[in-house]
């Protein structure tokens, strides 16, 4: 056994990697692929996991990437961060962005060519958008293209094709265009336009999701699209109503359940985001609005959750949903931002 001073040693270079890497915000990461599935229609399958485990490591790597392309910046406005603290060396930061992004992108190709295809150019914007295009006014598109494509990993991984998951998306994207937004004036505070403006998005997104999504009418040769593209299991209750699928029409679990839990998921995702938005609004201070920045990723997980009953899967946004309370416990501890 090591001795007290080497294990407080080790505890703290562990929570310095926990800092680094923003930890607690990992919990709205598997929503995006379990989204991308549900909006194919397929059952989550062993590729989905592999585009779960893709994911969370490219999200760490631009976590990595993202602190150590700051790392100046840092040592001014936030100095207690892991890198101009002294906790972790820049060097050892930029390889574990590197290593992380390696592994993120076999794991995709291990699941298949199209997750590769996608996973790829979602690779590619991460980096971009750390080390080139963070700071100019592209930085939240790219960001919001960063996690529309992580959504559309998830679809690409499970069945293959990623046309039926382009709503969600775009609507996942849209948020985060509007959370990144308004990062960009969480250390300095500036005008409430951006709060305002994501508050506004927030409304409309909440609006958009108690719609039921329309499918395009099925192929009868791909009355199990599923199957049609080797994946062994589909989403419960398709493969009963195939006949169903023939005509053109969703075949998911009762459509009430699936729309009460959209709706009751919707207003969860707008009351997260809600209230820090206004109060930033209000006061677009760096403290406030640095709580409207986690209240935004917070938010992040009833959107995916209510992304995912909208498309009929009730049992996986259930699942995404109990993500929620597991990020704030681990948020207690380790800032998501």
């Amino acid at each position: 056994m090591g001795s007290r001073p080497e294990r407080a040693e080790g505890r703290n270079s562990s929570l310095a990697w926990a800092e680094l890497l923003r930890l607690p915000a990992l919990f709205t990461v598997p929503g995006d692929a379990l989204a991308g599935a549900a909006a194919t229609g397929a059952h989550p399958n062993s590729r989905t996991l592999l585009a779960i485990s893709s994911s969370l490591c490219l999200y760490e790597a631009g976590m990595a990437l993202n602190d150590w392309a700051d790392r100046e910046e840092d040592a001014k406005e936030r100095p207690h961060r892991p890198l101009p603290s002294g906790r972790i060396r820049p060097a050892a930061a930029l390889t574990s962005a590197c290593a992380l992004t390696g592994v993120g992108l076999a794991l995709a190709a291990r699941s298949g060519r199209p997750a590769l295809a996608v996973a790829a150019p979602l690779a590619a914007t991460i980096w971009s958008y750390d080390l080139a295009l963070k700071h100019t006014p592209a930085g939240p598109a790219a960001m919001a293209t960063a996690r529309a494509l992580d959504l559309l990993l998830g679809a690409a991984a499970t069945t293959g094709h990623t046309r039926e998951a382009l709503p969600s998306a775009t609507l996942l994207g849209t948020h985060t265009l509007a959370v990144t937004a308004v990062s960009r004036q969480e250390t300095k505070g500036g005008s409430p336009l951006t709060p305002l403006a994501a508050l506004a998005t927030t409304a409309l997104l909440s609006r958009l999701l108690t719609h039921r999504p329309n499918r395009r009418p099925a192929d009868p040769r791909d009355a199990l699209p599923s199957a049609a593209h080797g994946v062994p299991d589909t989403h419960p209750d398709v493969l009963a109503s195939a006949t169903g699928r023939r005509r053109g029409r969703w075949s998911g679990p009762p459509r009430p359940t699936a729309d009460a839990l959209s709706t009751t998921l919707a207003a969860a995702y707008a009351a997260t985001a809600t209230r820090p938005y206004f109060h930033a609004t209000l006061n677009p201070s760096p403290p406030l609005t640095q709580r409207a920045v986690v209240g935004g990723i917070r938010a992040t997980i009833p959107l995916q959750a209510a992304l995912t009953a909208r498309s009929g899967a009730v049992l996986t946004a259930l699942f995404v949903a109990g993500l929620a309370p597991l990020g704030r416990r681990f948020g207690r501890k380790v800032s998501v931002t």
